[in-house]
């Protein structure tokens, strides 16, 4: 359960860099962007494999780049499920999913336990 919440956090704190940094992607409050950081996560437990199997033949043609792809349709999609939170064009989108990747992974680096 830790672990879920944390992931979570490091979403949302993702997801708000993501709205400061690129335009075309809004959250209306901090509590729908906690909301969105959850859809998000499901988005991208339930929809996002679906959608990588069935674009796999483009993927594999593009060298895994159509990847970047399929995280903006996913996050187009958190979008249109939470109202409050906006993504304005599919090119935002894929620049959205790119930010909130890259902030993702470099915060779960910072949080990871060290060994």
């Amino acid at each position: 359960m830790r672990s879920f919440l944390i992931q979570w956090l490091v979403t949302a704190v993702a997801l708000a860099v993501c709205t400061r940094i690129v335009p075309g992607i809004t959250v209306s409050t901090n509590e729908i962007l906690l909301i969105s950081a959850l859809v998000l996560g499901l988005v991208n437990a339930i929809v996002r494999p679906v959608m990588v199997v069935l674009t796999l033949p483009i993927t594999l043609l593009t060298l895994g780049l159509f990847l970047l792809i399929v995280n903006g349709i996913a996050l187009a999609i958190a979008a249109w499920l939470v109202p409050g939170f906006r993504v304005a064009s599919l090119g935002s989108a894929v620049l959205g999913a790119l930010v909130i990747s890259l902030v993702s992974y470099l915060l779960g680096r910072l949080l990871e336990p060290r060994r």
